[in-house]
């Protein structure tokens, strides 16, 4: 029969042409038949069409039925005090199937009769028509159907009673079949009436074929067949999921499941590839450079069928070949060249620029963000084929490589077959990643359209309160991770949370963003067993309780006030708080009301009273820090916890005299951050208002002497208090780089923390030819970072000698 709907991946392509073609039918018809149909054969024709099609639609009914089952208890609980989805939630996922169930079951009701008591006169042209008619359900159901398996993907997650339930939903066979019930999952079913549509509307193309064109059904299937087309024609641009799946040699098919750009590490250095994750094999392949006009191609490097494919444990792993990270030094002067040809760009948009010129700035921003992203990933993920060879890749963040190591995991579960692909097999497999790939581009932001959004410019302040869901205690933490340049950075890490399956941090952290539109909240549990060593990065590996990832919209983030959410991950939900403050709002420093605390004092003012040369402030966090944090990774950069630079900010400013026990018991990047904070409060910058424009004209100087005579004399000209903990500072912040090594921390990383707080004006003069806060910072921030990196490249600088 050709209709029957026997695998769940029949493709509806090759399904159109059944066995209705027409063999033996004579190619002159009498009059009155449609094209091709010949009178008794036509209409025997007609019979077998329609009885293949209704025992399509009976396994179709049984199919919806099976997805139906589990809808009613859902239901019943969801009232309860232990819901298993919420009402909501299963709206969402069965949207539209009862109504779609009930058409079905009336029209298959009513077609039955009819073809099994057959006669050659029989009409059921109606029935098409109201099956057409009713095609509007269809529509609502294919509008909601992305969001629908969103859902049930998100709920599986989170929940691990919905997740058997979908991956196992039991189907009736038809009613004279062997095979009482089959397994199929939900994800499948759901796909059911989507296919759906294209199998009625192929059958109604047949029928006419073979219906005599006086035949009462003739223009009732006509019409059918009309809006059918219409019908699939309006929806075929808004969702194709046929789109993911190649059929193997075998005839089963073999769907995409994840693709995305990873860097390799092949023969010591790195390539940009593009990976493809099907069902039961990883391609990792590059695209073929092509000539202009040419359709663009994959490459395949190498593959490895999932049951060849295993994970080492770190310590199992060879370490691998050297490759050496690019220097931080590097990647920050990146940085910086990208924003400045971003703002170039915007300029010559606002002044209606030549195109010529803007794709010339826009060529050369993409070969510095694939630069960028080619040799900013140091995570190393690596993955061995039974069979010999291990692949090495280098990812950005701890997420990407969860999310690559779960998805083949999860794909490694069903009965897998090892397997070795012909020439020909891997060439049509290469061949089918161009048109299946849903990642298209390098994800770079030139690569983006203009009217995308450019991310947020500021501050984000996160408050990680607790978690819980967690099934046996555990040491756990938090880390935070905003995504800037196309990559995603961790950014800010909560204390460990010893021995208890409901941690309570409430801590507070700021988090600096560039153009960042997305928060990940990662869970952690400690391990402290020091044989799990990475041999390619030297770490200990952390176990990945849980992840996920929230849009930082504008619109909500962008009020005074806190915003509290949850983030559900693996069935552990972590409640946190953010609001965001913009960067035009963190660029101001706000003189202090009262003069007896050091935060928003004049520097003068202080040591005065102090009778000191440097601080007291800057003395102390400076010592605690060379005590016990000089070898701390990411020293300075690392975040604090808010609630304790407030603590210790609070202390300083009433002279509290426990302070030096508090600092000895405090985190160490809490100190690191309240001595930032000393210098980003301060009334007017260290280096003052006054020099500013002085320095920013000198570091822009290109004759070597030039610049060492102006910024020398610079120095000179400022005050004593400011000059002498500038140099005190200055001596720290060297002492912090000998250790980068250890610490990870270069000058230049240390001149990108502490240039713009110990230079930014208090007040940013009115830049009428810069658009946006955005550009104020990259164009200022460059110059910031240069003034200090250049006394911190000199030469030891003493007071005496000035």
């Amino acid at each position: 029969m050709p209709y029957i709907d026997e695998s769940p991946t029949m493709s509806p392509q090759l399904s159109a042409r059944g066995q209705g073609g027409g063999d033996g039918i004579s190619p002159t018809p009498p009059e009155g038949l449609a094209p091709g149909v010949e009178a008794g054969k036509g209409l025997e024709m007609r019979k077998l069409v329609l009885s293949g099609f209704l025992a399509s639609e009976e396994i179709y009914i049984n199919q919806l039925e099976a997805l139906l089952l589990p809808m009613k208890p859902l239901k019943a609980t969801a009232t309860t005090s232990q819901p298993v989805l919420t009402i909501q939630q299963i709206e969402t996922i069965f949207y539209k199937i009862q109504d779609i169930y009930e058409i079905h079951k009336e029209f298959y009701d009513n077609l039955c009769p009819k073809v099994q008591q057959w006669d050659s006169q029989v009409t059921m042209g109606h029935l098409f028509q109201k099956l057409a008619s009713q095609l509007g359900v269809y529509k609502a159901f294919v509008d909601n159907y992305k969001v629908a398996l969103e859902t049930a993907e998100k709920c599986s997650q989170s929940n691990n009673q919905f997740q058997k339930i979908s991956e196992e939903l039991k189907v009736k066979g038809p009613k004279d079949s062997k095979d009482s019930h089959t397994s199929v999952t939900m994800e499948a079913l759901l796909y059911k009436p989507i296919d759906r549509v294209t199998r009625s509307t192929l059958v109604l193309h047949d029928l006419l074929k073979h219906t005599p064109v006086d035949h009462p059904d003739y223009p009732l299937l006509q019409d059918a067949l009309r809006i059918s087309q219409n019908f699939l024609s309006s929806i075929n641009e808004d969702i194709d999921p046929r789109r993911t799946a190649v059929t193997t040699p075998k005839g089963e098919t073999r769907q995409l499941v994840k693709d995305g750009f990873l860097v390799e590490v092949s023969e010591s250095s790195r390539k940009l590839r593009h990976v493809f994750l099907f069902t039961d094999v990883l391609l990792c392949a590059k695209l073929k450079k092509t000539s202009a006009g040419k359709h663009q191609q994959y490459d395949c490097k190498w593959y490895i069928p999932l049951a060849d494919l295993v994970f080492p444990s770190p310590e199992e792993s060879e370490a691998s070949p050297q490759v050496h990270p690019f220097p931080d030094h590097e990647l920050e002067d990146m940085k910086m060249k990208i924003s400045a040809l971003k703002s170039e760009i915007q300029k010559e948009k606002a002044n209606k620029g030549q195109s010529r010129a803007i794709e010339r700035l826009k060529k050369k921003m993409f070969e510095n963000e694939f630069l960028l992203l080619l040799n900013s990933p140091t995570i190393p993920f690596r993955i061995h084929n039974r069979n010999g060879k291990s692949y090495l890749f280098l990812l950005s963040s701890d997420y990407e490589r969860s999310e690559w190591r779960e998805a083949i995991q999860k794909l490694q579960k069903k009965d897998l077959q090892a397997f070795v692909l012909s020439s020909v097999e891997l060439q049509v497999l290469t061949g089918s990643c161009f048109k299946l790939r849903t990642v298209h581009n390098i994800p770079v932001t030139s690569n983006k359209d203009d009217d995308e959004s450019p991310g947020l410019y500021g501050f984000l302040h996160v408050i990680v309160h607790s978690a819980k869901g967690f099934k046996q205690s555990a040491n756990l933490y938090c880390t935070l991770e905003v995504d800037s340049f196309g990559y995603f950075v961790s950014k800010a890490k909560t204390r460990v949370f010893r021995d208890t399956t409901e941690p309570k941090w409430d801590e507070e952290f700021e988090i600096e963003l560039e153009g960042s539109q997305s928060l990940r909240i990662l869970c952690y549990e400690k391990c402290y067993d020091k044989t799990k060593v990475n041999k390619d990065n030297n770490e200990i590996v952390d176990k990945i309780m849980g992840k996920g990832q929230i849009q930082l919209d504008p619109q909500t983030v962008e009020t005074k006030n806190w915003h509290t959410d949850v983030i559900e991950m693996n069935g552990i939900k972590v409640e946190f708080s953010m609001k965001f403050t913009s960067r035009d709002m963190s660029l101001k420093r706000t003189p202090s009301k009262k003069q007896t605390g050091v935060f928003g004092v004049k520097i003068s003012v202080v040591t005065k009273r102090e009778r000191s040369k440097v601080p007291y402030i800057v003395r102390q966090c400076v010592e605690e820090v060379e005590k016990r944090g000089i070898e701390e990774v990411g020293i300075y950069r690392i975040s604090g916890v808010a609630t304790d630079i407030q603590a210790l900010k609070a202390a300083f400013d009433a002279n509290n005299k426990d302070i030096l026990l508090m600092l000895s018991d405090m985190d160490i990047n809490a100190i690191a951050g309240t001595l930032k904070l000393y210098f980003r409060e301060l009334p007017e910058p260290l280096l003052t208002d006054r020099l500013y424009p002085a320095f920013m004209e000198g570091i822009a100087l290109s004759d070597p002497a030039a610049k060492e005579n102006c910024m020398m004399h610079l120095l000179r000209t400022l005050p004593d208090p400011n000059l002498i903990t500038f140099l005190f500072l200055l001596e720290h912040l060297k002492r912090v780089a000998e250790k980068e090594p250890i610490n990870k921390m270069s000058l230049h990383n240390l001149a990108t923390v502490f240039g713009p707080t110990l230079l930014r004006p208090s007040e940013v003069e009115s830049k009428a030819h810069l658009t946006s806060a955005a550009d104020i910072w990259s164009h200022d921030v460059m110059a910031q970072v240069q003034v200090l990196l250049y006394y911190l490249q000199h030469p030891p600088i003493s007071f005496a000698e000035l």
